[in-house]
């Protein structure tokens, strides 16, 4: 009988409860926030607001901004390390998207085993994950493909009718566009989280006991969606709700810790400026790279961090996904619910029955 997505809550967290305090092991707690950030499982509970930020009233110019800032740099210089930044930046989000393919499966056996081992899991799941960052590539470019033409089409219509050359004489028309291209801007950011959230926790666990690929692993679980739609419907709704909750809770949490992170960095930050101004240092390729490096270790070591106080969460949906799909899986039942040892026909010891004693 398939448990509903409100039944599936307690199971989870029940298996929570259990991996991560009974008994409480340091070791794994900070094996699966090592492996939960590297997966991405950080953004089922995670998050970041940047409505509050406030530009000031009267901004300075860029180029007056650059000038203050950096006196004395080349803009040849400038832009070379911009150009490196943006192929080092292209090289490192597919590093790390294969990273986040392979550590998807550790996850996934760390959760369902109760238990993390990143070396071994590295080695053995370096096929599946090889897989999944494909399906992952494809996806990301579908959807650019995609983007480019629903914004793309409608962008050259407008031009070539003349609408940007007299924007003022074509305002119901730019309007209405306007709101009918973020409708289906929508729809598609939707549609691809969706399949996405779907893709990591109900193909991803046919991929790992099976050894299919995310293509068959999609052919198989399209008619387990369509026989049960409200069911799986149900099981995203709340999802969503349960994210939201538990992005608020590490939100919180993530501010009072960037609070404390943030106080001796920025400190260190203003000894380090005003102590390099006193050496005579001056902005250049090497003082920019090595600003730039110290910076993202700062935001690396922070990630870390969140990610520890984030566990509980990184096991939760994970074990939320796999109850709910267990149910509806019989290979992943029969892991997660292994049948008990066979008894032995004549005791645990294997000898025969022993002799009934004498009546009377």
């Amino acid at each position: 009988m398939p448990i509903s997505a409100v039944d599936t809550i307690s199971l989870a967290a029940q298996h929570t409860k259990r991996q991560l305090m009974q008994p409480f092991r340091f070791g794994q707690w900070v094996r699966l926030a090592f492996v939960g950030l590297l997966a991405g499982e950080m953004g089922s509970g995670g998050g970041c607001n940047t409505h509050n930020f406030k530009f000031p009233q009267q901004p300075v110019p860029s180029h007056q901004f650059l000038a203050q800032s950096f006196p004395n740099i080349d803009p040849a210089i400038v832009g070379g390390l911009i150009a490196v930044l943006v192929v080092t930046g292209l090289v490192f989000l597919i590093v790390m998207t294969y990273i986040s393919s392979v550590m998807r499966f550790i996850l996934f056996d760390s959760v369902l085993a109760k238990g993390c081992h990143v070396g071994e899991g590295w080695s053995r799941r370096q096929g599946p994950g090889w897989r999944y960052f494909l399906w992952q590539l494809g996806l990301l470019l579908i959807t650019l493909a995609a983007v480019a033409v629903l914004v793309g089409i409608p962008a050259l219509f407008a031009f070539s009718a003349g609408w940007f050359k007299e924007p003022q004489a074509h305002v119901l028309g730019l309007v209405l566009g306007g709101i009918a291209e973020f409708l289906v801007m929508a729809f598609l950011v939707v549609t691809t989280a969706v399949v996405h959230v779907l893709t990591k926790d109900f193909v991803v666990p046919q991929m790992a006991l099976e050894g299919i690929g995310a293509m068959e692993g999609w052919r198989r679980l399209w008619p387990m969606i369509e026989a049960e739609m409200g069911g799986y419907a149900a099981y995203v709704g709340l999802k969503i709700v349960l994210a939201i909750l538990a992005g608020i809770i590490i939100g919180i949490a993530g501010a009072i810790l960037g609070v404390i992170v943030a106080i001796p960095s920025v400190a260190l930050g203003i000894v380090a400026v005003v102590t390099g101004k006193s050496a005579g240092l001056t902005w250049n390729a090497m003082t920019i790279t090595v600003a730039v490096v110290v910076v993202c270790m700062l935001v690396a070591i922070f990630l870390f961090l969140m990610s520890l106080v984030a566990v509980p969460a990184i096991v939760f949906f994970p074990a939320y996904s796999i109850y709910f799909f267990a149910s509806r899986y019989q290979p992943l039942s029969r892991v997660l619910y292994p049948p008990p040892p066979p008894a032995t026909a004549f005791g645990s010891s294997g000898g025969p029955p022993p002799t009934p004693a004498p009546i009377g």
